[in-house]
């Protein structure tokens, strides 16, 4: 039997690899693309509230619906007393309807783990669950965020919502005060710095009703941060509250952050109506606004920070709140802020998560 020339083994399996090649970067762009026809990624929702009551996963799926790709899923790490002493048989619903403290409700992760475990392969794609159950005053904290990633590996993508400063709510809460001077919140970031966790953090920008708008938080927390360089950071809310209201630099706060070469690695989310509210007041303060979005179009994130929407109405509110905005971003910056930075902070998180999972079983 005669030999096939070498030149046709070579030519067949060119073609044979090209088009390998070719339909696999065909489908890959084809998913891809099917997957990116969702307008929005949620990079902050509470599906649990003060009660450790509220939406399941599946209604969670609902409410994403054909709009939302992707959503982060966590609860609240606090849970309200009820303190019959307080408030009788009136059992509160909300950290503000009694005098009773907030503690801090572990089991919270392990409940979320479980329903994000109940989802099909498919389905949790779309998910990336969060740990929260943690006290950032206490030194243990790094602790229990890795006993949370061992027990439930292949779950977790990163921690957060979690609080230092914010209003009404810090004083509120039974035991030690946390504080962005205990060296528990350096154990925290530098635990995520090891694993690649994603962390989500809340503190107000000033103290609540202050005689005079200071920068006393804002250079303790950018302390906090170039402290932890590896660490992928994302502040929610830009710090503002109900209360707390933005500085009157506001701006040009957040924009000497996004040019300062030691930050890079921190993020920030426009989620919450109250955001909205200061962000959408009026022409002015909405052109500032996308101003900064468009020069740093790589440091935002959207987020609706509702707890437990009872519809897709509720659940989009924020969004669709944010219309005039959306319209005065660049194409870039909006689908940077609407997905692509939720993209490259998760996807690469999860990466190096799941890697460390493999290197430090249980």
């Amino acid at each position: 039997m005669s030999e096939t020339p070498s030149y046709k083994i070579f030519s067949k399996n060119f073609i044979i690899t090209f088009i390998l090649l070719f339909t696999s970067n065909f489908c890959y762009s084809q998913k891809d693309a099917v997957y990116d026809n969702y307008e929005v990624w949620d990079a902050h929702y509470h599906f649990i509230n003060y009660i450790q009551e509220g939406n399941t996963i599946q209604d969670v799926l609902e409410l994403m619906g054909d709009k939302v790709g992707r959503c982060t899923l966590f609860g609240l790490p606090l849970q309200q007393m009820w303190s019959y002493g307080n408030s009788g048989n009136e059992a509160p619903k909300y950290y503000l309807d009694t005098d009773a403290p907030l503690y801090y409700y572990s089991f919270t992760d392990a409940y979320t783990a479980m329903q994000y475990l109940s989802l099909t392969e498919e389905q949790k794609k779309r998910i990336d669950p969060m740990i929260i159950g943690f006290n950032p005053a206490d030194m243990y904290a790094a602790n229990h965020i890795k006993r949370v990633l061992q027990t439930f590996p292949g779950v977790f993508s990163g921690i957060g919502e979690f609080s230092i400063h914010k209003e009404f709510v810090s004083s509120k809460v039974a035991g030690e005060v946390a504080s962005l001077l205990n060296p528990a919140l350096d154990s925290i970031f530098s635990f995520c710095a090891e694993t690649g966790l994603v962390s989500i953090l809340h503190n107000d920008i000033d103290k609540p009703f202050p005689k005079s708008y200071t920068l006393s938080y804002v250079t303790d927390l950018t302390n906090v941060f170039r402290r932890h360089p590896d660490a992928s950071i994302i502040w929610a809310h830009i710090g503002v509250g109900r209360i707390v209201n933005p500085l009157k630099d506001m701006a040009k706060v957040i924009r000497d952050m996004c040019e300062d070469p030691t930050l890079s690695h921190v993020n920030f989310d426009i989620s919450w109506d109250e955001v909205a509210k200061y962000i959408l007041k009026n022409d002015t303060s909405l052109q500032i606004s996308a101003n900064l979005i468009n020069d740093y179009p790589d440091r935002f994130l959207y987020g609706s920070d509702n707890v437990a929407s009872p519809d897709q109405k509720t659940f989009l509110s924020v969004y669709n709140l944010y219309q005039p905005l959306w319209d005065k971003l660049t194409p870039e910056a909006r689908e940077k802020i609407k997905k692509g930075n939720y993209r490259r902070l998760f996807d690469n998180a999860k990466a190096k998560v799941r890697e460390w999972e493999k290197a430090n079983p249980k």
